[in-house]
């Protein structure tokens, strides 16, 4: 929505605060604030960020990493307050759902032991707001009318628009913190890895920022793989592993291992070598074959063969998440099958609940960041702060020059092209293996397909944990991550 508050109006909060972790204490300051984003020399934005910056004495040697989510509408407080922040929300040890109120700790595995982080909220997520300059200011609450987003704010809803503020946003920041010669990382999760991918190329290519790393969290990186149809086949083959995944952690599996990689490895292989050759086939594939593939899918997901059948093998994400365990009145999450909740009307033929692991954390986060901008970083605003704004969602606009539509639009050639732009930049691509929405395996197939020279083969690096869309919410993936990333951050710098 558009506020009407004048750029000069905003104040940053700068606090003095100390981490204390195994290996010492991390002394940083931290900067929450709004940095305007200008047009003809008028503000016409204002995007809020926090930023936790380490200080070295003015050397500039210290890796610095901006960071947002995706959605396109959701604001940085999942990464912010789920994984790399100073402070993260609790949660079980497998990512289950503590009960209310949220409670908020130190972060043990914060990246801000070996990187300065900036979180980054876009236009219309957290407090990021379009600017009208010659409204007066009324510094009033926001009313409800208000909630119906204005033509200032949909401008920045589009991709081309939202790339172009995120990079001149890190280029500004660069200049005011005289952050220039630092190693620059980004990193993003879902939309937000898409975005990475695409800033990968903008960055260097229009915006002289060069890029020690690009990190890619969960990313959505073609959208053709995100929904399948009776003529788009890929997709329906990419999401398979983490249903098998999901089917051997539930105990659902028929797997002559009950090893988790075994499973998984099996999975993948059905997929490419029989799966998508049956789907292809179409009518042309004899019965006996096609009952045959029907059987081995069934035992690989854990559903009936008779219901893999009637979906001719295409088993959608609704479908898988309903059925799994529905003979225990359950059903899965899409964000991450490893969790699962009551199905509240397990009569009706279709799903009408909401899913457990997207709408289930928004009270989590929602209390965690307000509580930490507003009480620990003594953020002074009226604003509400957009988690998720679905408004930007139902708004976006995919369209790209040469006509491309919604649910064809992709990153993958831009993500190349930076990486022959600077052969020095590394790339790490991570997904949670229970994730039916970006499944990892989607990922995996991508970089098979991306025929990158054997001189940048070894800049890209994937590694996959268990978990869902955020997999960082189980503890044990968290701290293998953070060690990954140590390394990872390490090779990214050395000379």
């Amino acid at each position: 929505m558009t506020d009407s508050t004048p750029a000069p109006a905003r104040k940053s909060s700068i606090t003095q605060h100390r981490l204390v972790l195994p290996d010492g204490t991390v002394e940083y300051t931290a900067i929450a604030g709004w940095q305007p984003l200008y047009e003809r020399e008028k503000a016409i934005a204002e995007i809020f960020h926090v930023a936790y910056l380490v200080e070295t004495h003015g050397s500039t040697s210290r890796p610095l990493t901006f960071i947002f989510n995706g959605g396109p509408g959701a604001a940085s407080a999942y990464l912010h307050m789920g994984a790399l922040g100073p402070k993260r929300v609790e949660f079980g040890q497998k990512g289950t759902l503590p009960k209310p109120p949220v409670k908020v700790l130190d972060n043990l595995e914060s990246w801000l032991s070996f990187t300065d982080l900036v979180f980054i909220d876009p236009i219309g997520t957290g407090f990021s707001r379009a600017v009208s300059p010659d409204k007066e200011d009324t510094k009033a609450e926001e009313k409800p009318k208000a909630e119906q987003p204005e033509d200032k704010e949909t401008e920045f809803w589009e991709v081309e628009r939202d790339l172009k503020a995120l990079a001149e946003f890190i280029q500004t920041f660069l200049s005011k913190h005289n952050r220039w010669l630092s190693p620059t990382f980004i990193a993003g999760e879902s939309y937000g890895g898409f975005r990475v991918a695409k800033l990968a190329r903008k960055l260097q290519q229009d915006f002289g920022v060069g890029l020690s790393g690009a990190i890619l969290i969960s990313p959505a990186l073609e959208f053709s793989l995100l929904e399948g149809t009776d003529y788009n086949l890929t997709s329906w083959a990419t999401v398979l592993p983490s249903m098998a995944g999901a089917a051997i952690h539930h105990n659902r599996a028929q797997a002559k291992s009950k090893n988790l990689q075994d499973h998984l490895a099996a999975a993948e292989l059905f997929a490419r070598k029989t799966f998508i050759p049956l789907l292809a086939m179409g009518g042309a594939l004899s019965e006996d074959e096609r009952q045959q593939a029907y059987q081995q899918l069934a035992d690989l997901v854990g559903l009936p063969v008779a219901l893999v059948a009637r979906q001719g093998g295409r088993i959608g994400i609704d479908v898988f998440a309903r059925e799994l365990l529905r003979d225990q009145q359950r059903i899965v999450g899409l964000y991450d099958a490893s969790v699962t909740a009551i199905d509240p009307f397990p009569d009706r033929p279709l799903y009408e609940g909401t899913d457990p692991t997207l709408d289930g954390l928004d009270r989590l986060f929602t209390g965690a960041i307000n509580s930490h901008l507003r009480d620990t970083l003594e953020v002074e605003t009226n604003l509400t702060y957009h988690l998720l704004n679905f408004e930007t969602f139902k708004a976006w606009k995919f369209e790209l020059k040469g006509g491309l539509k919604q649910g064809f639009i992709g990153a993958v050639d831009d993500l190349r092209v930076g990486m022959t732009l600077n052969p020095y930049m590394q790339v790490y691509i991570t997904h949670g293996l229970f994730d039916l929405v970006t499944p990892y395996f989607a990922s995996n197939h991508l970089a098979d397909l991306m025929r990158l020279d054997p001189e940048l083969r070894p800049n890209l690096t994937i590694q996959h944990y268990q978990g869902g869309h955020m997999f960082y919410t189980w503890e044990a993936s968290r701290q293998q991550w953070f060690g990954e990333m140590q390394q990872f951050y390490q090779r990214a710098i050395a000379d």
